[in-house]
């Protein structure tokens, strides 16, 4: 159980942490220092690197989380409420980072790739708002965890 807690933990640090850190230091720096085409080259190779950690993440949380319900707890029925908002406010995000990488990052690279600034400014902006609606579920997710079940 210990093994499969720290797991967990260590997966919504990468990824939430990763979303923060994005969001509120490194977007607003880019935006103000760098021009267009470098702006989104960088946040085109910036989440080249972060999203295979976050892939990695959704897998092991959702393996270390099914298998803690499962083993520990013996079902969905067994847990309480805040357990139930944690999973489905987590498969909420988890969608939303897979309609992120499949769209607008999609259309993100196709346009550094072909130097349409203007379209991968749009697509970034698209991946800039999804990010901040993960941020706020993802930062949301972590109070119901940890202060749950005393609620």
């Amino acid at each position: 159980m210990i093994f499969a807690i720290a797991l967990h933990l260590l997966s919504s640090v990468i990824w939430v942490g990763g979303m923060f850190f994005a969001y509120m230091a490194l977007r607003p720096v880019a935006s103000s220092l760098l021009e267009t085409p470098v702006r989104l080259t960088l946040w085109s190779q910036v989440l080249q690197r972060f999203f295979p950690w976050v892939w990695a993440s959704i897998i092991i949380l959702l393996a270390s989380g099914l298998w803690m319900i499962i083993k520990h707890f013996g079902g969905m029925a067994a847990v309480g409420v805040h357990i139930h908002i944690m999973l489905t406010l987590g498969l909420v995000m988890m969608l939303m980072f897979m309609h992120i990488v499949f769209s607008p990052y999609k259309k993100l690279q196709r346009a550094v790739d072909a130097n349409q600034w203007e379209a991968g400014g749009k697509a970034l902006n698209q991946i800039r708002k999804l990010i901040a609606i993960n941020l706020s579920l993802g930062l949301i997710v972590i109070i119901v965890a940890s202060a749950g079940r005393y609620i």
